[in-house]
């Protein structure tokens, strides 16, 4: 699950990538809005915390165009003040959660676990599909109650197909949350992890099912 932090303070960027990578999240980071509307442009992220006082483009800006382009992607707002005339114009440009300088991590953590579940229509933190289930708090799965092994790029995959459980995920939103900026990422890489999550989900009550040109689907089995 892939963040993209904008943050103009260097060491504030570093400090949070670090925490937020601690945490599960894999994290893109740019120190201006303009960098931050290119890359909104191309890449697909699960959530954008974003600072308001950026440079070359400030983050009103920068949310503006996003939602003026329908990009859906739930947006934590950082901000040094906070007020209620902030907070408003921000819920009017499309904002969905605001966080005030300074936070605790653990908070800063919570929220970006809540927006993303909420983004996906997901309230409680716990959730299954099948003998499969996801606990967003812990990051843990388990299989039929025992704990499953994966590695971090596996278990990046199934958490992005058990919050979308029976919707359709493209390889390119994939591709992007696993991958991000680096541009190291391909579609044969996703088939990839793909079969070896197969071979690990070993039960007769779930699978990962390819939608021929639209991607990939977790979901229960039907009973036969």
């Amino acid at each position: 699950m892939r963040i993209l932090l904008v943050e103009d303070n260097a060491q504030l960027s570093a400090s949070l990538c670090t925490a937020l990578h601690q945490a599960g999240f894999e994290v893109d980071a740019v120190l201006d809005g303009a960098a931050a509307d290119n890359v909104l442009h191309t890449h697909d992220y699960a959530l954008v915390v974003l600072d308001l006082a950026l440079p070359r483009l400030d983050g009103w800006e920068v949310l503006r165009r996003l939602r003026n382009r329908r990009g859906r992607v739930p947006v934590l707002i950082l901000t040094a003040h906070g007020t209620l005339e902030d907070r408003v114009r921000g819920l009017d440009l499309g904002a969905d959660d605001f966080l005030g300088k300074p936070f605790e991590l653990a908070e800063l953590e919570a929220r970006v676990r809540a927006l993303i579940r909420r983004s996906n229509g997901l309230e409680q933190a716990r959730f299954s599909c099948g003998p499969l289930t996801y606990d967003s708090v812990a990051r843990r799965f388990t299989l039929h109650g025992r704990m499953l092994a994966l590695t971090p790029r596996e278990h990046s995959v199934l958490e992005i197909l058990v919050l979308r459980a029976g919707r359709a995920v493209a390889k390119e939103t994939l591709i992007d949350q696993l991958f991000g900026m680096t541009g190291s990422g391909s579609a044969e890489a996703i088939e990839l992890y793909v079969h070896r999550l197969r071979r690990k989900l070993t039960s007769d009550e779930i699978s990962v099912v390819t939608l021929r040109g639209l991607g990939y689907m977790l979901e229960p089995c039907s009973p036969q």
